[in-house]
């Protein structure tokens, strides 16, 4: 295949994959605890060609020996941005907004039918009736929010109000004035970059640090837990900046069209040699 093609087309499939992740930025500009992903790249492997292999007969050149042939640009890496997003007010006792950004709610999630721990900052929370008696304190997906121990938050059904202090203690007032405490889990992620995206705005450790979660996070315990700083009534906004996406997203298109061009024109230089006629 032509070389002008091939790097094209490599480069290609590497911009659509940021163009799908602008996308999808762009997509959760309104949901609550959303993180953004950036991407970086880089050149792909260089393929190059010593044609000349006596160096007395480029004694006046600057550059290295041989000819460099480039595989086109490649996705480096992507990062997930954990920068704070803006903070709204909703006066609503079940929204919670962290105000730390490294600090992440806990939950239980079932995954391919397995009980997971998995974290968010989206901290929209519900009561929901598990007997007649009692009610779990979970997600607007049904997952439950964990305590301190990694159990699921269960108080009373005759809750009258909820109370939060800033280092994630949550109180359960109850109808007879009776009051029950519970600490919310939470985590504090040391290594961002190695946590793996979830619908819903939820996070995993991958297969691969199941093993040493302590590398990539660690549960927020004993004295740590005066560092928690939580706000009632309040939520946390997505840190997507839509006009820096937007912008992004103009370039990368661009980019596209370019490479997509330089397809077309090394299609065109094929067909005009093999109209070629000796």
């Amino acid at each position: 295949m032509n070389r002008i093609m091939l790097n094209a087309t490599n480069t290609m499939n590497q911009l659509q994959k940021q163009l799908d992740m602008i996308g999808h930025n762009v997509a959760n500009v309104e949901t609550v605890g959303y993180k953004n992903r950036s991407a970086t790249f880089q050149e792909l492997l260089v393929q190059q060609s010593n044609n000349q292999a006596l160096n007395q007969y480029e004694n006046v050149r600057d550059t290295p020996l041989g000819i460099r042939v480039s595989s086109g640009a490649g996705l480096a890496q992507t990062k997930l941005n954990l920068t704070q997003g803006a903070m709204k007010s909703t006066e609503r006792m079940l929204d919670f907004a962290i105000a730390d950004q490294n600090q992440f709610f806990t939950l239980q999630v079932i995954e391919n039918g397995q009980n997971t721990t998995q974290f968010t900052r989206n901290g929209v929370f519900y009561l929901s009736p598990i007997n007649q008696s009692e009610v779990m304190l979970v997600t607007a997906q049904g997952h439950p929010v964990l305590d301190s121990n990694d159990e699921p938050i269960v108080f009373p059904e005759n809750v009258q109000d909820i109370q939060l202090q800033p280092n994630g203690v949550i109180s359960a007032v109850l109808a007879d004035g009776q009051s029950i405490a519970r600490e919310l889990g939470m985590t504090h992620v040391i290594r961002p970059q190695k946590l793996e995206s979830r619908p819903g705005s939820l996070y995993t450790l991958p297969p691969i640090d199941l093993a040493n979660p302590d590398d990539v996070v660690r549960s927020i315990q004993g004295a740590e837990r005066n560092a928690i700083d939580i706000k009632q009534g309040m939520l946390e906004q997505s840190n997507v900046d839509l006009s820096s996406e937007l912008t992004e997203m103009t370039l990368m298109q661009r980019s596209y069209q370019f490479n997509a061009r330089s397809v077309s024109f090394a299609d065109q230089m094929m067909g005009l040699v093999n109209g070629l006629k000796s």
